[in-house]
């Protein structure tokens, strides 16, 4: 069942502490029926399961439903993700460590007031773009901008040195939380049919998934504006903000004590520090100060890697990861290592197209005791992994409060690496007439000591290792790329051995 709901005549409304029930309560027990409830305008929209929008329930919706519209629009409580994001900014305003960028070249006649309207649209679209975070008493809520005129700046550049050098001040440069925005585009351009897009946002508003949102999006608006149609895109059935509502609402009680009673036996004893070698002493206060190093594996070994998946039964993801920490365990001497992944969490149909940080961070457990075979260690990763994403809705934050590890402003809590093979859904963008290309972002920032990336390429696997310059020198980690590859070899060529 879908539809607007309209207010019916109403008698007299007890106020205050008299209410039988207030609208934040009202709403969760909206959710925990499935039933969806959101502001279109001056409409609030619901749908329900069959069945599941009971009589009185519905009469709730219809006699409060200005309350609950203005509840709806107003400021709200930050998601778990975004609470974490906000206090890191406290301690650090402006930082560029939580920057998400995204550059690319366009060459062909670009028709730039088509862009500067489809990237307007997207903007008014979406709400995470325009929100800023109010300080209230100490409490951080989000609020929503109402869309307003958007330009987009248009910048002549001299040659393709200086547009790098534009794009890398220009994603190095941190936002104001408070006062916004937090969403910025700007277009370089090189020559009459040469341009650079860059988009930059905080990652408090936004996601790598949200990225592949924004860019398809953007060629379906650029396409229909440029060729002076009417623009088509299906309404979005949420917003951010309905996230963090229900999810606040969602993790309590009984829910929030099944999780944090899993977490607590997996990381129970668990070494929260990772003591890999440093090329510079540690400072009292970590750095967020970063480079990235790039390499690339042959596709050949990339489809080695995936045979070796296949016949252990497991994942792409779980052999490289595997790698991963082996290389770590040699480098480090530890047998029991924690790494950090981040999971899309998206697992909802109603949020894939919405914009905002949905992502989450699992803490994985690797143990290398007893000198395990590579399959018999990849088998050991295989069960840790499925149990981590059978049990990845407790926010890394939660945990965090949870566990209380010891407070060192010199390292990032429970674990200092990370892993991600990056496999968001992310359709290349398409603009008609133009040839696009994405440019590399010269990061200047780590947000831990050292995080491995992974993409799936036609042409094999292409890596990079973002890390702490205050930590390690260049040739260290290049070393180190080095290293993780004759793993890798090593676990293809000899799986009964490690």
């Amino acid at each position: 069942m879908a539809g607007e709901l309209r207010p019916v005549a109403r008698g007299n409304r007890k106020q205050g502490a008299d209410r039988a029930v207030t609208i934040a309560p009202l709403l969760a027990e909206l959710r925990s029926r499935d039933i969806q409830v959101w502001a279109d305008g001056e409409r609030l929209q619901c749908n329900a399961p069959a069945g599941a929008l009971t009589p009185e329930l519905r009469d709730q919706l219809l006699q409060r439903r200005s309350e609950i519209l203005e509840f709806l629009r107003g400021p709200a409580e930050l998601s778990f993700s975004q609470e974490r994001l906000w206090f890191l900014d406290q301690i650090e305003p402006g930082g560029a460590a939580y920057v998400v960028a995204l550059a690319l070249e366009m060459r062909g006649a670009l028709d730039v007031p088509a862009l500067e309207r489809a990237l307007g649209a997207l903007v008014s679209r979406h709400e995470s773009l325009r929100t800023v975070f109010a300080n209230v008493e100490g409490k951080p809520l989000q609020v929503v901008l109402e869309p307003a005129p958007w330009a987009l700046p248009v910048a002549e550049v001299s040659g393709e040195a200086d547009a790098r050098e534009r794009l890398r001040e220009e994603t190095s440069r941190g936002f104001d939380l408070a006062r916004g925005p937090l969403f910025r585009a700007q277009l370089y351009r090189l020559a009459a049919d040469v341009h650079v897009l860059t988009l930059a946002m905080h990652h408090i508003i936004s996601d790598g998934w949200s990225l592949g949102v924004l860019t398809r999006e953007l060629g379906e608006l650029y396409g229909c504006l440029s060729r002076r149609e009417p623009v088509m895109l299906p309404a979005l059935p949420l917003r951010y903000r309905d996230f963090a509502r229900w999810q606040r609402s969602w993790l309590q009680g009984e829910t929030l004590e099944a999780q944090l009673s899993h977490w607590r036996a997996r990381l129970a004893g668990a070494p929260q520090v990772l003591e890999l070698p440093t090329d510079r002493p540690r400072a009292p206060v970590r750095s967020r100060r970063g480079k990235i190093y790039t390499f690339t594996l042959p596709l050949e070994l990339a489809d080695a890697l995936r045979g070796l998946a296949r016949r252990e039964g497991a994942t792409l993801f779980m052999t490289l990861l595997a790698g991963f920490t082996l290389l770590l365990s040699r480098h480090s001497g530890q047998q029991d290592i924690l790494v950090g992944t981040p999971v899309a969490n998206r697992s909802r149909a109603e949020i894939e197209d919405v914009v905002g940080c949905f992502v989450n961070t699992l803490v994985l457990r690797a143990d290398l005791s007893g000198d395990p075979s590579a399959s018999g260690f990849l088998a050991r990763l295989r069960e840790v992994c499925l149990d981590a994403f059978a049990h990845q809705d407790l926010p890394f934050e939660r945990l965090v409060e949870e566990l209380r590890p010891e407070r060192d402003l010199s390292r990032n809590p429970l674990f200092q690496v990370m892993f991600a093979l990056q496999n968001a859904p992310q359709r290349p963008l398409e603009l008609p007439g133009i040839t696009l290309r994405p440019l590399d972002i010269d990061r200047s920032a780590a947000q831990v000591d050292l995080t491995l990336h992974v993409w799936e390429t036609a042409e094999g696997l292409s890596g990079s290792f973002e890390y702490t310059s205050e930590l390690f020198e260049e040739s260290t980690i290049a070393r180190m790329a080095t290293h993780w590859r004759s793993l890798l070899e090593g676990m293809i060529a000899s799986p009964e051995r490690c």
